[in-house]
C-alpha cells in the first residue's frame, strides 16, 4: 500500500514529520469514522424506540435529568484509545535526546608558545586549563578521558582513564613549547582511541612524501589492508575535542588528519581560543603575531560531522565546554516510540471504562 501522501503533507516546522516502520497499519484508522457513524446510528435508533412510550414526559420525570454530555465522553475516550493503539501498531519513530554511549573522549590541547598570549585573561593556557578542569567535572564519571598535549609535536599526556585526579594532574603539568602541529594532535588522538589499529604519524608522513603512491593513508602495515572507511560521525563510542589558538606551523596537514578521523567515523570537535586578529608575543628571544585559523578548524569539524566553537574569553571557554559536555553525553537519535502510544491507548481505555462505571454503573 502506497502511503507516500504522508510524506507530501506540509507539516509545521516546529512539529517533526511522522515516520512509521509499518505504515501499512495506518489504514486501520479508516475504521474509526465507521465506528463514529455506527455510534450515531445507535443513538438515533434509541430515540426512535423511546418514542413508542405512551407518555415520554412521565418517563423523563421518573428518570430525572439525563446524563447529557457525560453519556458521550466514555465512547469518545475509547475511540481515542483505539486511535492511539493503531498508531502504536504502525511502530512510529521520533527523534529524541537519549543518553549517549560515549565511552572515551580525547582532549587534545594546544601547549604551543602562542598560548602565552594575554588576550584571554590571565592568559590562553591558564584559561584553557581551568576550562578543561570544569569540563571534567561536568562529564559523567563512567566516561574515560585521555589527554593529548601538542605543540611542535604531539604526545599522550594521560592515557584514557576514569581517574579525574590523574587527568587534572596531567593538565597542570603542561609546558609551553614552540610550533603548532594540529594535524599531529588528531593522529595521536586517533591512535589513542584505536590502540590496535596501527595508526602512526610516520605512516602518514611517508605517504605524503610518496605523493600518495602505495598504501592508503588510512592503512598501516599489511595487516590493516582490509580497512574500510565508515560514514563520518558514525563512531559513537569515542570522540576528540581539540582546543587550539593558532595556525599549523609544522607536522602533518590537519585536513589529511581530519579525513583519517572522518573515515573512522570519529567526530573532532574544534575549539578556537583567542582573537581572530591575534596579538604579537615574544618567547625565548623571538616574537611573532599569533592568529586564530578559524577556517581550518571549521573545516576539520565539518569533515568529521562535528562542530566548531569559538572561545574568545575565559568565560566563553567554560561555556563551550559545558555545551560540549551536553552534546557528548546526550545525543539525538531516531527511536521507536510505539510504547508511548500503547501506554496512552491503555490509559484512555481505562479512563473510559472507569468513568462509565462511576457514572452509569456499567462498562460502556
Amino acid at each position: 500500500m502506497n502511503l507516500d501522501w504522508l510524506q507530501s503533507l506540509k507539516w509545521p516546522a516546529a512539529i517533526p514529520q511522522p515516520s512509521f516502520l509499518w505504515p501499512q497499519f495506518l489504514w486501520l484508522l479508516l475504521a474509526l469514522p465507521v465506528l463514529v457513524l455506527l455510534y450515531v446510528w445507535v443513538q438515533r435508533r434509541r430515540k426512535k424506540l423511546a418514542v413508542r412510550y405512551a407518555s415520554l414526559s412521565i418517563v423523563r420525570q421518573a428518570l430525572g435529568k439525563g446524563p447529557g454530555w457525560r453519556r458521550h465522553l466514555p465512547p469518545l475516550l475509547l475511540l481515542l484509545a483505539l486511535a492511539a493503539l493503531i498508531l502504536a501498531s504502525a511502530r512510529p519513530t521520533a527523534v529524541v535526546s537519549l543518553p549517549s554511549n560515549q565511552q572515551t573522549i580525547i582532549l587534545a590541547m594546544d601547549v604551543s608558545a602562542s598560548m602565552r598570549a594575554t588576550d584571554v585573561e590571565p592568559n590562553r593556557l591558564v584559561a584553557a586549563q581551568e576550562a578543561a578542569k570544569t569540563f571534567l567535572k561536568e562529564l559523567p564519571r563512567d566516561i574515560k578521558v585521555g589527554i593529548v598535549a601538542f605543540a611542535g609535536s604531539a604526545q599522550v599526556a594521560q592515557g584514557p582513564t576514569l581517574n579525574r585526579e590523574d587527568l587534572v594532574s596531567a593538565i597542570d603539568r603542561f609546558q609551553l613549547q614552540r610550533a603548532t602541529a594540529t594535524g599531529n594532535a588528531i593522529v595521536i588522538s586517533l591512535s589513542t582511541l584505536f590502540p590496535k589499529a596501527g595508526i602512526e604519524l610516520q605512516q602518514l608522513s611517508l605517504e605524503r612524501m610518496r605523493g600518495g603512491v602505495g598504501r592508503s593513508l588510512d592503512q598501516a602495515p599489511p595487516k590493516q589492508d582490509e580497512f574500510v572507511p565508515v560514514p563520518p560521525g558514525s563512531y559513537t563510542t569515542g570522540a576528540i575535542v581539540m582546543l587550539t589558538d593558532g595556525q599549523r606551523t609544522t607536522g602533518v596537514d590537519p585536513l589529511d588528519a581530519a579525513k583519517m578521523a572522518a573515515d573512522r567515523g570519529v567526530k573532532v570537535y574544534t575549539v578556537g581560543v583567542g582573537t581572530v586578529d591575534g596579538e604579537i608575543i615574544g618567547f625565548e628571544g623571538w616574537s611573532m603575531r599569533v592568529r586564530l585559523d578559524e577556517e581550518t578548524l571549521k573545516t576539520i569539524a565539518q569533515k568529521t560531522a562535528a562542530e566548531y566553537f569559538y572561545a574568545g574569553t575565559a568565560h566563553d571557554q567554560k561555556r563551550v565546554y559545558q555545551n560540549l559536555s551536553s552534546r557528548l553525553t546526550l545525543e539525538k537519535k531516531e527511536t521507536e516510540v510505539s510504547a508511548l502510544f500503547a501506554l496512552a491507548g491503555a490509559l484512555l481505555a481505562l479512563l473510559a471504562g472507569g468513568l462509565s462505571v462511576w457514572w452509569f454503573g456499567r462498562v460502556l
